[in-house]
């Protein structure tokens, strides 16, 4: 069904949760429900909005003697931390962490123009990680081909590395897609041009 946008108490995009969990913590009172207008809702608030709200706009959750509208964002009510978040290796982040931009020749290009190129190749025992993926664009990539970079003539614009820890909002949710109702709440680099 939905998943959920989870906020610290000072209203920082922290997580992406199922709506199972999220109902529990808004009936548990560690959440309260957030909406357009930033107003906020315990269960009890909820379960009164919820008759109000219309169908085609909302999903909901029945029980023997409620309809719940199911949240799109819910604020936790005492935790205020935001957790640092190890970043995944994965292609989306390898290209936000290099601006979609080539490591070998600078150049700015579309996601589907650029390649994951391994500095030490495969075939001569490197490994898929953040110290030996960098983002190429595929006239680049070609020309390495499975030489080193220094065996090809060409030169790292950019050192392969790990980003640091994301603190602050998060930024994109790798499993779900973001909902207009959350966007308010995420940081702008979470919705590429």
């Amino acid at each position: 069904m939905s998943e959920v946008l989870v906020l610290n108490r000072n209203f920082y995009a922290i997580a992406v949760t199922g709506w199972q969990r999220a109902i529990s913590l808004l009936y548990l009172d560690h959440a309260r429900v957030v909406d357009e207008g930033y107003r906020t809702y315990d269960f009890g608030d909820w379960l009164d909005a919820s008759r109000s709200l219309e169908s085609e706009t909302s999903a909901f959750v029945r029980t023997p003697n409620h309809k719940i509208a199911i949240p799109e964002v819910i604020s936790l009510r005492l935790f205020g931390k935001v957790p640092k978040r190890e970043v995944t290796f994965s292609r989306r982040n390898l290209l936000l962490h290099y601006g979609w931009r080539c490591c070998y020749c600078g150049e700015r290009f579309a996601s589907d123009e650029l390649n994951l190129d391994h500095i030490l190749p495969k075939s001569r025992g490197g490994g898929t990680s953040w110290g030996n993926v960098v983002v190429s664009c595929i006239p680049c990539n070609k020309r390495k081909a499975n030489l080193l970079p220094s065996e090809a003539g060409m030169k790292l614009l950019r050192a392969p590395a790990r980003p640091r820890p994301r603190t602050g909002p998060l930024l994109w949710p790798q499993r779900a897609p973001a909902r207009p109702s959350w966007k308010r709440f995420l940081s702008a680099s979470a919705y590429p041009a």
